[in-house]
């Protein structure tokens, strides 16, 4: 698979996006391991209102950005990307809930932390590459 080719402008945009996002995660403290992992023992409720803003805002987003943009600020076009639930998306959110409860990050969580200084959370990065590397593999 060939990667698509990003403007400048569009790399910058991927780069804000990318850094406000982490901004968001370290500001929310679900870089630290120990906060997300009381939380899923149901013992801190903080992250629920920080997940419940995201869900939010998302949700307004997708509902009103395509009423009052004629496209997306990149180009393109807007539309719906229909997921469908079957055996290998429920295998993969178990196997991904699983993860995320033993090692107490997700993705996005775990690479900002390392820009706190977590470098603990190496381990939890190297699990997810080796996952995105067998699913990759078994998907083949």
């Amino acid at each position: 698979m060939k990667a698509p080719h990003m403007t400048p402008g569009q790399l910058l945009a991927v780069l804000l996006a990318g850094a406000l996002f982490g901004f968001g995660l370290a500001l929310s403290t679900m870089v630290q391991p120990e906060v997300v992992l009381s939380f899923l023992r149901l013992s801190d409720f903080g992250l629920m209102l920080v997940m419940g803003g995201a869900v939010v805002v998302t949700l307004l987003a997708f509902k009103l950005l395509p009423h009052m943009l004629k496209q997306p600020l990149q180009g393109g076009h807007f539309h719906w990307h229909v997921a469908h639930m079957n055996r290998d998306t429920v295998l993969g959110a178990a196997v991904f809930g699983i993860g995320w409860g033993l090692c107490g990050v997700c993705p996005g969580p775990a690479i900002a932390g390392l820009g706190i200084g977590n470098w603990d959370l190496l381990w939890a990065l190297g699990g997810i590459t080796l996952g995105a590397l067998v699913q990759g593999l078994r998907a083949r």
